[in-house]
């Protein structure tokens, strides 16, 4: 992407009242998000799910400065920057209808490791949470297979997922809450240069944006988002743990759960969990390699052969290659690529999920198999 192209894709996050979903829908109709910003409100009013508030948002003032602000200051800082149009943003976080259109991270690009985990809990850690974080993660390290751990930096649980895989050699990323201009909590700061040395510190949040309330529901969609499985290894009825074990089951990822004893007030979520089939019990790393299917590196499974395609008419091939051109796509925008109604792409899309061609994934997208 260009520079020119960045600045307007960093701008369509600024504006008011237009998340990730609306920002991608927008882009979708009218091409780019210069185009956006060129094109007439009362036509983009028209789109699905716009309406002319959000339409008028755009004529902001100050975002497009704004945003060259936030260029200069990632390349001072040297934060890099990944949009969902890139090649190298994370594939598992692309495949999540709310995908941030532009992440931000210090470290590496370790986003699309073969194996990504995600370990979360409550921040009043008990030592029997503490020590069974450490003991799984280590256990992982032990074998060949060597998985990223993604966590959110907090106190408690958070903080022993990372320094648990730093002990052990493995990879990590702590999702934050805020930009890239600070790190919370304050007193995480040495662990968070730590984790950036080998890591990645990530965020979708532009520098200035400080860690609010609303900002913790944002992340937690991120770390559950970039892994293939989130293990919560604490928490009590209610807390951030549980919202991203609920992201993940609505991202049809694995979700699993340290079982605890009944009165304990920080297992009663885990065991919520588990009792309500929303997460599959682990006591060892064992149980999630079994439950996951990851193998040594000598034990790979052979690979299928994939469908060959030859009973297709015309329309469904192109609609295939289409779709082999992206990891997902909504309806409307496969309505728009193929320039036909709505209902004929859902009648096609309806025969290739028939034929196992086609997965449909959250929030209408598909992909293909």
């Amino acid at each position: 992407m260009n520079e020119n192209e960045l600045i307007y894709t960093i701008a369509l996050t600024m504006i008011p009242h237009v998340g990730s979903i609306t920002a991608r829908k927008l882009i979708a109709y009218t091409g780019s998000a210069a185009a956006v910003f060129r094109e007439n409100p009362g036509i983009l009013k028209k789109i699905p799910g716009v309406g002319d508030f959000i339409a008028k948002q755009k004529n902001t003032p100050g975002l497009i400065g704004q945003a060259e602000k936030e260029l200069l200051f990632m390349k001072k800082n040297k934060i890099r920057w990944l949009t969902v149009f890139d090649n190298d943003y994370p594939e598992r976080l692309k495949q999540c209808p709310d995908a941030p259109l532009v992440i931000y991270f210090r470290g590496e690009n370790i986003f699309n490791y073969s194996r990504i985990l995600s370990v979360v809990g409550t921040r009043r850690a008990t030592s029997y949470g503490i020590e069974y974080c450490q003991k799984i993660i280590r256990e992982l390290s032990e074998g060949e297979l060597n998985p990223v751990i993604i966590s959110g930096l907090a106190y408690g649980i958070d903080y022993q997922a990372h320094l648990a895989a730093l002990n052990a050699g493995l990879k990590t990323v702590a999702v934050l809450a805020h930009g890239l201009h600070t790190i919370y909590p304050f007193d995480h700061r040495r662990l968070a240069e730590k984790i950036a040395d080998t890591g990645a510190l990530v965020t979708d949040f532009t520098s200035g944006e400080n860690p609010e309330r609303n900002n913790f529901l944002k992340r937690n969609r991120i770390i559950a988002g970039l892994s293939d499985a989130t293990i919560v290894i604490e928490s009590g009825l209610s807390g951030g743990a549980l919202i991203t074990a609920d992201f993940a089951c609505s991202y049809n990822r694995d979700v699993f759960a340290l079982p605890g004893k009944a009165s304990d007030v920080m297992s009663s979520g885990c065991n919520k969990l588990i009792k309500n089939n929303k997460a599959a019990l682990i006591e060892s790393s064992g149980d999630l390699l079994y439950m996951l299917g990851w193998k040594k590196d000598n034990e790979k499974i052979l690979p299928r052969q994939r469908h060959l395609f030859t009973e297709l008419n015309d329309e469904e091939k192109k609609l295939v290659e289409i779709l082999k051109s992206e990891e997902a796509l909504s309806v409307d925008i496969l309505s728009i690529r193929m320039d036909m109604p709505v209902s004929k792409i859902s009648s096609l899309l309806l025969n290739l999920e028939f034929q196992g061609v086609v997965k449909v994934l959250p929030g209408n997208m598909y992909k293909l198999l």
